[in-house]
C-alpha cells in the first residue's frame, strides 16, 4: 500500500493503537530508531502509549528493544518490520498465540530447555567465545510448519544475540522428519540416542573440521600443505 491510501496517524477518529503504527510509518520508518520520550510527545493525550506498541507487536509488527538489539540503548526502540495493516476493518485482531508470555510459561520453557539457548548452547551469565559479553537468556516465539500444511507458534529458549541474528527463524518439521527417515537404522539409532541424551560429543575429527573452517586463508593453506606432504 502507498503511503496516499493510508489514513493520517494525526486522525484523531482513529485508535491509539492504528494511529501509533501510522505515527511508526510516517514518522519514524522502517529501519529507524525512536525513543519512548518521542513515542510520548507524539501522543500526549494516551497515558499508556507504550502498551500500544506492545499491541502491535502481538499483530506481526517487528519493534526491538535493547533486549534483543543491543545496539540500542535503554529508552530506544527499534522500527524493525510493518505487520498487519490495522487501520484495514479486519486486521486489528491480535495473531494467535502472540500473547504476552507469562512468568509461569518462561519458567516451563527454561526448565524444559535445560537454560540453555538451544541455538548456541550457552547458558545465562556465560561469557561468548572472544570476547567479554555475557549471555542474557530470554524467550522466543517459532513458527513452526507441520506435516499436512498447518502451523503453530511454539516457545523456544535463545540468547539475546541469537535473537538477534534469528528474528525470523522459523522450522519446518515436516521437511526435517522426511530427512530423518531417509537415514539408515544406524543412522537414526545414533540420533536417538543425541536426542535422549539431548548432547552429542563431537570427535577429534569433528572439532578439527569445524576449527579449520575458522582460519584464515593463509593458515587453511598451510594445512592443505601439510596434508599434502603427509
Amino acid at each position: 500500500m502507498n503511503s496516499g491510501d493510508r489514513p493520517s496517524w494525526q486522525d484523531g477518529k482513529r485508535g491509539s493503537m492504528v494511529r501509533c503504527a501510522l505515527w511508526l510509518l510516517e514518522e519514524v520508518g522502517v529501519g529507524n530508531v525512536f525513543t519512548k520520550t518521542e513515542l510520548r510527545e507524539a501522543f500526549p493525550e494516551t497515558s499508556q502509549i507504550d502498551r500500544r506498541v506492545r499491541d502491535l507487536r502481538d499483530r506481526g509488527w517487528k519493534i526491538a528493544t535493547n533486549r534483543e538489539d543491543p545496539l540500542l540503548k535503554p529508552h530506544e526502540q527499534r522500527f524493525v518490520e510493518m505487520g498487519a495493516e490495522v487501520w484495514k476493518p479486519g486486521q486489528s485482531k491480535a495473531l494467535t498465540q502472540a500473547a504476552s508470555i507469562t512468568a509461569n510459561q518462561r519458567r516451563e520453557v527454561f526448565d524444559r530447555d535445560g537454560y540453555l539457548c538451544r541455538v548456541c548452547g550457552i547458558a545465562a551469565g556465560e561469557v561468548y567465545d572472544g570476547g567479554i559479553e555475557t549471555a542474557q537468556l530470554d524467550i522466543a516465539r517459532r513458527e513452526v510448519r507441520h506435516p499436512g500444511g498447518g502451523t503453530t507458534v511454539q516457545l523456544v529458549t535463545e540468547c539475546r544475540r541469537c535473537r538477534v541474528g534469528g528474528r525470523d527463524a522459523s522450522t519446518d518439521l515436516a521437511d526435517f522428519l522426511g530427512r530423518l527417515r531417509q537415514m539408515s537404522s544406524l543412522e537414526r539409532d545414533l540420533f536417538a540416542q543425541w536426542v535422549a541424551e539431548d548432547r552429542r560429543e563431537f570427535s577429534l575429527l569433528d572439532r578439527l573440521w569445524a576449527e579449520f573452517r575458522t582460519l584464515p586463508l593463509e593458515s587453511r593453506s598451510a594445512v592443505e600443505a601439510d596434508l599434502g606432504a603427509g
